[in-house]
């Protein structure tokens, strides 16, 4: 090879490395936008962030070059793993201000850890398309009750500790298909039953701590025998994407929880529910 030839090879290999380089450097600061997005509206609208992180996380996957088949599946599992740290800054919070009723929580927790990792075991053999139309099909769900701000309204008393088991086993497997704290569930289910809303909100706040916990679980064991061949990967979890989104979500929560008492949050709600359909169609058409 003449000296002219292992020059152009030199110069192309550095060009490759800065492209390789400014890539990474894109997808570090996508993974914190992404963490700070999901912490604000976590903190304004009182939500989990699995809506937002699930459609986003798969389409920066999928721009990541990672096999179509694993996209949603990984989505799902960061997610997952994503909001435990917000799921234990968020019950203190409530918990200093008495909004938690951990015998409802002690009721329901053997049920949440059984669906969740149950529901992650059948995740992890499930095709990535049937996931996205589940997962599209239950934001639009939670969308139209947030556009339409409905309520349910009290009529029956609390069940007792075995129907709040099998409440929490349904919560806790639907919460790990969506990759979802379980607020959406875990509330109207508690205000259905008498509880007072601001006391079902911190309930299921505390609540949603076991169904991130167990469902990261279930994700990182029911994934490892799957050939993710992803670096950096447990079973179905990507952990930069994690460490990343958990520093950034935590410090903006506080962000939006102050602008809360700001805002008109009636019509950023239903501007959020449009969102939520937008990112849920984008994900399912970019796996179909």
């Amino acid at each position: 090879m003449q000296i002219a030839d292992l020059a152009r090879l030199r110069l192309a290999l550095k060009r490759m490395e800065l492209r390789v380089y400014i890539l990474e450097v894109q997808w570090i600061v996508t993974f914190l936008l992404l963490g700070a997005v999901v912490g604000f509206m976590a903190g304004l609208l009182g939500i989990g962030g699995g809506g937002i992180m699930v459609p986003a996380l798969t389409s920066i996957f999928l721009w990541q070059g990672f096999a179509v088949e694993n996209v949603v599946h990984l989505a799902l599992g960061t997610s997952m793993a994503s909001i435990v740290a917000t799921s234990i800054a968020s019950f203190r919070a409530h918990n200093a201000k008495g909004g938690v009723i951990w015998g409802i929580v002690k009721s329901m927790a053997p049920g949440i850890i059984i669906g969740t990792l149950v529901a992650t075991y059948f995740v992890a053999k499930t095709n990535a398309l049937y996931l996205a139309l589940f997962f599209s099909a239950f934001m639009a769900y939670v969308a139209v009750q947030m556009f339409l701000d409905k309520k349910p309204k009290p009529s029956r008393e609390l069940a007792g500790p075995v129907g709040l088991t099998g409440a929490g086993s349904v919560i806790g497997a639907v919460s790990a298909v969506v990759s979802i704290g379980g607020g959406s569930l875990t509330v109207p289910y508690l205000t259905w039953q008498n509880i007072d809303l601001k006391k079902a909100i911190g309930t299921s706040a505390a609540i949603g701590f076991p169904i991130s916990v167990a469902g990261t679980l279930g994700y990182v064991i029911n994934g490892l025998g799957e050939g993710v061949d992803v670096d950096y990967t447990l079973g179905f979890v990507y952990v930069p994407a994690v460490v990343l989104i958990s520093l950034v979500s935590m410090l903006t929560a506080s962000y939006g929880a102050a602008m809360a008492h700001k805002l008109p949050i009636a019509t950023l709600k239903k501007i959020f529910a449009v969102l939520l359909i937008g990112l849920s169609l984008k994900m399912l058409l970019s796996v179909w």
